[in-house]
C-alpha cells in the first residue's frame, strides 16, 4: 500500500507560479514510478509528468519549458514547480505512483489559473 499525500494548490493569475508537493506513506526507493496527472472539468484525466525510480523524467508537450517535477527518493516525494501558468493549466492535479503492479492516486489539489 501506498498513501499519497497533496499540497499546494491554489488560485493564481495567468503567468504567475505554484508549487505541488506529495508525500508518500513509504519509501520512495520501493516506489517504480511516481509523477503528476491533472484532470480539467469535462475532460480525461491526462499525464502531466512522470518518474521511474532511477530513470529521466516525462513530461507532456503542453507543460515543457514551463514545469519542473523534482523527486526524492530519501524524502519519499514528489513535487511540482509550475511556472508561466495559463488558464487552461486549471485542473484538479492528481499524484501517481506505481508500486507492486499497482496504482495509488492521492486525493487531488484543484489549481485555478484566472485572472
Amino acid at each position: 500500500q501506498v498513501q499519497l499525500v497533496e499540497s499546494g494548490g491554489g488560485l493564481v493569475q495567468p503567468g504567475e507560479s505554484l508549487r505541488l508537493s506529495c508525500a508518500a506513506s513509504r519509501s520512495g526507493f520501493s516506489i517504480e514510478t511516481m509523477g503528476w496527472y491533472r484532470q480539467a472539468p469535462g475532460k480525461a484525466r491526462e499525464m502531466v509528468a512522470v518518474a521511474k525510480r532511477y530513470g529521466s523524467r516525462i513530461y507532456a508537450d503542453s507543460v515543457k519549458g514551463r514545469f519542473t517535477m523534482s523527486r526524492d527518493n530519501v524524502k519519499n516525494t514528489v513535487d511540482l514547480e509550475m511556472n508561466n501558468l495559463k488558464s487552461e493549466d486549471t485542473a484538479v492535479y492528481f499524484c501517481y505512483a506505481e508500486a507492486d503492479r499497482t496504482t495509488y492516486w492521492g486525493q487531488g489539489t484543484q489549481v485555478t489559473v484566472s485572472s
